[in-house]
């Protein structure tokens, strides 16, 4: 049985970079209160001391449920492992709709701002990580340097739990942007983690 709606979302609104966001925190509160026999599950997928990378399942009795994948390394924050379980915590709880209009983390992109739970100052961190090139220059150029080799180990870790083999990997490299792994961009690498998300997701609705 479903509990009647008493959480107001908008009680707990913070600002990030302008928009409004709701933290994890806040989004598993509305959870417990909606469906306080919610079932929530996580994984650490991949972890080699650079890149902590996590899966959470979060189902719902006789409703639906949904997985997200977070990933963090310790040039982000000290304690990235708690970080990247909470942001796979808090993509999962989003693709239910809890919070989804308030969290701009669950906009995939290498342009898009970067939170986790606590807000953090977007600009500072990635002003950190942009080139000498004029403000102007700076989105575009980034975009299609190569991929990090963040972005290849989580394109690769979230290819084996999809069950695919590097040539399949390499194959679904070629038909989105054409070459392989090693020939991604950026903004590849982004869209590529994006589709693989997508398909996985619906692959476990459908099981």
């Amino acid at each position: 049985m479903i509990a009647a709606a008493t959480f107001e979302p908008g009680r707990y609104l913070t600002k990030v970079g302008g928009s409004d966001y709701l933290e994890v925190k806040w989004r598993l509160v509305w959870l417990r209160e909606t469906h306080p026999d919610a079932e929530i599950t996580t994984e650490l997928v991949s972890h080699d001391g650079s890149l902590a990378i996590f899966r959470a399942k979060v189902a719902i009795p006789g409703g639906g449920s949904a997985t997200g994948w977070g990933s963090e390394g310790p040039d982000d924050f000290r304690d990235y492992i708690e970080k990247a379980e909470t942001k796979a915590i808090g993509r999962a709880l989003a693709a239910l709709g809890f919070g989804t209009q308030f969290c701009p983390d669950f906009d995939f992109g290498a342009a898009a701002g970067k939170v986790v739970d606590s807000p953090i100052d977007i600009t500072t961190t990635r002003a950190r990580r942009q080139t000498a090139l004029p403000e102007t220059e700076r989105p575009v150029a980034q975009l299609n340097q190569p991929a990090t080799q963040r972005q290849i180990r989580y394109v690769q870790a979230i290819a084996r739990e999809a069950g695919l083999s590097e040539t399949d990997l390499n194959a679904e490299i070629d038909k989105l942007c054409g070459g392989t792994v090693a020939d991604l961009s950026r903004r590849d690498a982004s869209a590529l983690i994006e589709r693989l998300q997508t398909r996985r997701q619906g692959s476990e609705l459908a099981s």
